[in-house]
């Protein structure tokens, strides 16, 4: 079994006003999940959970999928926009910070995986939000929504 890969890390969320606020957020991969996901943890508990590749392609070019954009801002930072039906969040990372994450999920993900996503074969992994537990009652039992763009 593979161990869970977690990394706290800071964001800068991005807001309508003159200043962005620091954030802390959770960068997670577990394998034995699904080998080609990732996970960023929301302080609020929202998990977001897209493909591995769109974060990857994201370092390089802007790149959407459903609720999720990417895209290099310079050559230090990296922007993810995230659509939901609350609104739009975004955040600004260090590419750094990314790109170390990114390389140690690379090392934990399974060989037939690895080679999938290089290629870019396979199935792409449709972006997805989990929010924390309900505080009214939700249609979705379990508390997860799709993706919408």
């Amino acid at each position: 079994m593979s161990p869970v890969i977690e990394e706290h890390a800071r964001a800068r969320l991005i807001t309508d006003g003159p200043l962005t606020r620091p954030v802390p957020v959770d960068l997670r991969y577990d394998a034995a999940d699904d080998p080609r996901t990732v996970h960023i943890g929301l302080p609020d508990g929202t998990d977001w959970a897209f493909g591995r590749d769109l974060l990857e392609r994201g370092l390089r070019t802007p790149i959407e999928r459903g609720a999720v954009r990417v895209w290099p801002c310079g050559r230090t930072q990296l922007i993810v926009e995230l659509h939901s039906t609350d609104g739009v969040e975004v955040f600004q990372f260090e590419i750094r910070t990314l790109i170390r994450f990114l390389a140690r999920t690379r090392a934990q993900a399974p060989a037939t995986g690895a080679a999938a996503q290089s290629s870019g074969g396979g199935p792409e992994k449709r972006p997805s939000r989990t929010r924390p537990g309900p505080k009214e009652a939700q249609p979705d039992p379990k508390g997860a929504q799709p993706a919408r763009g």
